[in-house]
């Protein structure tokens, strides 16, 4: 079922490494959302391990790696303040349940509805979010608390290291694949600032740094194997009513995002995922986070870039990365606690460069205006909001370009039969965008007292086209002239008020069905 193991030894050694490379990368990235959720550290590294083993064994994308987020992680910052963490526990395990629901239900297939340049706008965005994610990395807390930007020696060294991080991991794949040239870079750069005592940040400085003065002293990343607890709160209808609307967005967000990341995926690896086990996997992850002492999560792109670029292509990648963080929160603390961040932040910053859409700047020429436009608006409700918002955006957006360039197309021929009848041969859906033009292509007045409307080449799409031939019916009707509607469907027939004996029953009559709910009334 799970299929842990790749074919081949090589694939099964790329995904042992890779998996190593990206536990590292997980530690300071689940740390800094876990402060930004409001939680203590251990709350965001049990959330990667956690998220990052499940989605791994049951979800629906080998290779792609979950763990606490960003997206989420805004989410829960209000709850957390005014609730406290157990109301977080209680709605990440209902979010959990939601996305199963989701699964179950088969709406993950929904996610192909996003066009192109949705996609696109997606990818640059968020290369950007994460771009500026590092900067971080280079602000420095003073005595008071207050963070400045890193001066001097100490900013020269980070600057250094960095190039080096990059230099070693764009360089490296040249010479030899045995090893990922992430896993490489980390190491090196990590012996060099211990060998040499370079003035470098590690990533138990970041922790010190996030902490409150008279905590920071003691600060360790090294913990416990997280224990089995339902919150604790009132099972009652109030508690439901507080946690259900960030449960909510809390699922949608992390869906949005977890299968954003699995289409990108897709592509680069040229193979393809299933949604709907991943929103069922996503939701396991999430319910089980509820009741370990885990923040949830969703999808993470930049960790999942890692691996994908370290070699990392089964799910044995993604359970290796879980164990080794877990391992290292367990039994070597003491060791991660050293890593540079500089030497995460090149990581981080090769991930950038992967990531962007480069190839967007040479063609956002050559490609319609709106969708250009599409691309650099959901790009910057990306960076501006987060990314759900600026999908949900991109989406209607381009819903709206569409219904406005499908309104323009409807058009009709005109002429008069043997029987001297006019006859308009209608081409183009008529639907709540194509309406009013529809409306403008006849002339009950002036038309002769027969007159057909001919459906062979057009389609009635919904509600409102069905509410436009009932009023021009009404129209032909007061001027005491015959309507004949011929190749209509049956349930448009069935939907018009004043059909009558307007639609002519012929065995060319189309088979098709109008969105609308007027049926069930």
């Amino acid at each position: 079922m799970f299929n842990l193991l790749t074919r081949s030894s090589t694939s099964v050694r790329a995904d042992l490494l890779s998996g190593t490379t990206v536990a590292l990368a997980l530690v300071p990235e689940a740390v800094a959302f876990a402060f930004v959720a409001g939680v203590e550290p251990m709350v965001g590294l049990y959330a990667a391990f956690m998220m990052g083993l499940i989605t791994s064994l049951i979800g629906g994308r080998p290779g792609m790696i979950s763990g606490a987020t960003g997206a989420t992680a805004v989410v829960m910052v209000s709850l957390v303040a005014e609730h406290g963490v157990q109301y977080l526990f209680a709605a990440v395990v209902l979010c959990g349940f939601l996305q199963i629901t989701a699964g179950l239900l088969r709406l993950g297939k929904y996610i192909r509805m996003v066009p192109h340049p949705v996609m696109l706008g997606f990818v640059n965005g968020l290369a950007i979010v994460i771009f500026l994610a590092q900067l971080n990395q280079f602000k420095v807390a003073d005595a008071a608390g207050d963070f400045h930007w890193m001066q001097g020696e100490m900013l020269y060294v980070m600057a250094g290291l960095i190039l080096l991080t990059m230099l070693i991991i764009h360089f490296l794949p040249k010479l030899t694949t045995a090893v990922p040239s992430s896993l490489v870079a980390i190491v090196v750069v990590t012996l060099l600032v211990i060998g040499l005592d370079l003035p470098a940040r590690s990533v138990i400085d970041f922790v010190k740094d996030m902490l409150p003065a008279d905590q920071a002293a003691n600060a360790t990343l090294e913990g416990v194997l997280p224990s089995f607890a339902i919150p604790s709160v009132p099972f009652t209808w109030e508690t439901l009513k507080i946690i259900f609307p960030y449960s909510l967005i809390l699922a949608g967000v992390g869906l949005i995002e977890s299968l954003l990341t699995l289409t990108l995926i897709d592509e680069i690896t040229n193979t393809r995922g299933k949604g709907n086990r991943e929103c069922v996997g996503q939701g396991v992850a999430n319910s089980i986070n509820g009741v370990f002492g885990g923040m949830g999560g969703c999808a993470m792109i930049g960790q999942s870039m890692i691996n994908i670029n370290s070699g990392g292509r089964g799910r044995l990648s993604g359970i290796t990365a879980a164990v080794v963080l877990l391992l290292l929160i367990l039994f070597g603390a003491s060791l991660i606690e050293l890593i540079p961040l500089p030497a995460l932040v090149g990581v981080m910053f090769m991930v950038v460069l992967g990531t962007f859409e480069w190839s967007s700047f040479r063609i956002i020429r050559k490609i319609p205006a709106t969708d250009a436009f599409i691309i650099v608006l959901v790009s910057g409700v990306t960076v501006a909001f987060d990314l759900a918002i600026a999908v949900i955006v991109g989406v209607i957006v381009s819903a709206l370009v569409f219904a406005w360039k499908h309104a323009q197309l409807i058009y009709v021929e005109t002429y008069i039969n043997e029987e001297g009848s006019k006859v308009y041969e209608l081409r183009g859906p008529i639907f709540f965008g194509s309406v009013a033009n529809f409306k403008e292509l006849f002339d009950p007045e002036n038309d002769p007292s027969d007159v057909i409307i001919e459906f062979q080449r057009s389609r009635v799409s919904d509600h409102s086209g069905i509410e436009a031939l009932d009023a021009l019916a009404e129209r032909y009707q007061k001027q005491g002239k015959t309507l004949h509607l011929r190749h209509l469907s049956p349930e448009c027939r069935e939907l018009l008020n004043n059909a009558r004996d307007l639609c002519e029953v012929s065995i060319l009559d189309p088979q098709y069905h109008v969105a609308t709910d007027k049926l069930a009334n």
